[in-house]
């Protein structure tokens, strides 16, 4: 049985969820790492296996909200666990999927399911951990996915190169089912259904709070996915890095995101309600501005590094800032809304990969690799308009 949370931050229910976050990430993200793998093993072209990234985003940003809204209804504990065995499902389809037709239905699967296992692990806070805590908890869940850029692509990208990458996905698998184990040992079986109508919690839409709140976020998250869908051929072709260092370069740029989602959480606490997002404004800035940079890549490849690991600081800052708009938000003015409310930073943020990665398989199809930075920015100046309409909901 799980234990109460004491003034400790870290405790096995807190680690579990953040390493949750982590698998998820994982799973998400590891077609950038193995892509060119992909594509060889599947007989398909990079941008045809770059089209995963959009695909996935596609299905997980509708089923993120539709599924939290559901979830609310049933007991926490056994529908949690029930989510995850749809994620293991999942990727067990991915690693033996025979053609790429089996692998886009494999990564809907986990997409339909992946949204909302983030919101509900946002449900925990007020158990696992201290009220003080709770930015510091949503900042950690979210740097469970940089952690993953950090440690679970490279590594996944280096087990591909040497096993094949059926491999990864096994691996995922395995890591996964020790995970949901130790889940089942020490997660709080608490939690209330809520008894709020099922359409009745989409009222939150109407809020112009939210819906700036979505925008912001979309706006970032497309800024970024624009070129990061093609960071390993950015590295591999633009920089020239080394076949051989290519696992490097991604544990670095996974290292930036990470210091940005633990930075994001520091952000967070800069007022509440709609407060700490609007302030996000100069970061959508320098978003824009090293966007507009990116193509002097291709003319100076010394400049790729620190460029690329600039994008990787700005790219998880808003994370926490826009979990506490929604949070709030929901909190003071939409009661029974809270599941729905925990579930809009995953749904925004994945309508931004959708966008970002649908952009960035054209530029790179008409017009290379060199292009992807201008179409970035200008997701990245539309967020910095966003924001500057959030503003005037500050009290």
């Amino acid at each position: 049985m799980a234990q109460p949370a004491g003034r400790r931050f870290w405790n096995l229910p807190v680690f579990t969820l953040v390493a949750m976050s982590f698998m998820l990430g994982m799973s998400e993200f590891i077609v950038v790492g193995i892509l060119p793998d992909i594509a060889r093993g599947l007989s398909v072209s990079e941008v045809a296996v770059g089209n995963l990234v959009s695909i996935f985003a596609f299905v997980y940003a509708p089923a993120t909200p539709i599924g939290s809204a559901l979830s609310g209804r049933f007991p926490r504990f056994p529908t949690h666990m029930a989510l995850i065995v749809v994620f293991i499902l999942g990727n067990v389809l991915c690693a033996v999927a025979t053609n790429f037709a089996f692998l886009v239905v494999a990564r809907m699967v986990i997409a339909l399911v992946s949204g909302t296992l983030v919101a509900m692990s946002m449900t925990y806070s007020g158990e696992v951990t201290d009220p003080e805590h709770r930015t510091k908890f949503i900042a950690w869940v979210f740097s469970g996915f940089s952690l993953a850029s950090v440690a679970g692509v490279p590594v996944g990208t280096w087990l591909a190169g040497v096993c094949g990458w059926r491999w990864t996905f096994w691996l995922i698998v395995a890591l996964s089912v020790v995970l949901m184990i130790l889940m089942i040992i020490v997660l709080p079986r608490s939690g209330q259904m809520q008894h709020i109508g099922f359409i009745a919690q989409f009222k939150l839409f109407f809020d112009p709070r939210i819906d700036l709140g979505v925008a912001a976020v979309l706006c970032g998250a497309a800024a970024s996915y624009v070129f990061y869908t093609y960071l390993t051929p950015i590295m591999r072709d633009e920089i020239h890095l080394p076949k051989q260092y290519l696992s490097v370069g991604l544990v670095v740029f996974g290292l930036a995101c990470l210091w940005s989602n633990l930075y994001g959480g520091k952000l967070a606490n800069r007022g509440k309600g709609v407060e700490p997002l609007a302030r996000i404004r100069p970061i959508y800035v320098a978003q824009t501005v090293c966007l507009c940079a990116l193509p002097l890549v291709h003319f100076l490849p010394w400049l790729g590094v620190p460029l690329l690991i600039a994008l990787g600081m700005l790219m998880y800052l808003q994370n926490s800032a826009s979990q506490v708009l929604y949070m709030d938000v929901a909190e003071s003015s939409h009661p029974g809304c809270l599941n729905l409310a925990s579930s809009l930073n995953s749904m925004s943020f994945n309508i931004g990969i959708a966008l970002g990665s649908a952009v960035g398989g054209l530029v790179n199809g008409a017009l290379g690799l060199t292009w992807l930075g201008p179409f970035a920015a200008v997701f990245g100046a539309l967020a910095v308009v966003v924001t500057c309409l959030l503003r005037r909901y500050i009290k």
